[in-house]
């Protein structure tokens, strides 16, 4: 079904049906994909409208404050952007992502498919998220930053708790497959966490660690040798 707001200002192109919702603005050049949302409201609001009987796309319009796509990005099918959402320039998604309310994301960041940023999340420039990764309220990505696919960032160390405490990984970090960071760490600037790791405490800038849980063994400086090395054959 294809719906848009006209309260939306459309300066993309539309793949086939969607649903622009709010007063969302889809910059120039960008691509909206097949059953792609965008605006979708908050669940508080949502409920509201259950408790009145008022579920359509027109009600859902009403309440929604739209979200933001920059110009000459790309949103692949079946992905869902919350009201409050921010997407810089040349954003790409794949297909069934979901971003919640109040997202940032920077300029030539990439988030992959099955990924969720669920709500308040803010993710730097030029950042590769891959299939599959899970940011919870509170996560904060630094520019450059890559995310292995499947990763698992986690924003509570007792759960269920009442206190909630975001992971922030800094500029230029790279998280490994199904790696796990623990509720609260901070990964440094140029760290690496290899793949399966499990991080309970801080990870110090230039430093790789790897297991569970995750310690250091060697330097980004090495790493960086052994990378140059393995692509050289």
């Amino acid at each position: 079904m294809l719906y848009i707001s006209k309260k939306s200002s459309m300066g993309g192109m539309l793949e086939g049906d969607s649903i622009i919702l709010g007063s969302s603005v889809i910059g120039k050049g960008s691509l909206i994909g097949v059953g792609v949302i965008i605006g979708y409201p908050s669940y508080r609001k949502v409920k509201n409208l259950i408790a009145e009987g008022k579920i359509s796309l027109e009600s859902y319009d009403e309440i929604s404050e739209g979200s933001r796509i920059g110009e000459s990005c790309v949103i692949r099918s079946s992905s869902v952007i919350y009201e409050g959402a921010v997407l810089g320039r040349g954003v790409q998604t794949g297909h069934n992502v979901m971003i919640r309310e109040n997202c940032i994301i920077g300029d030539g960041s990439v988030v992959g498919s099955h990924s969720v940023l669920d709500g308040n999340v803010k993710v730097g420039k030029n950042v590769s998220i891959q299939t599959g990764n899970y940011l919870p309220p509170g996560t904060v990505v630094g520019d450059g930053v890559f995310l292995g696919p499947f990763v698992v960032i986690t924003n509570d160390r007792y759960p269920a708790s009442k206190r909630l405490l975001g992971v922030e990984i800094e500029d230029n970090a790279v998280i490994g497959a199904n790696s796990t960071l623990i509720s609260g760490v901070k990964i440094g600037r140029n760290s690496v966490v290899a793949a399966g790791a499990v991080v309970t405490r801080d990870v110090e800038p230039g430093k790789v660690v790897a297991g569970v849980p995750a310690r250091v063994i060697m330097s980004r400086e090495e790493y960086d040798i052994k990378k140059k090395e393995y692509e050289e054959g």
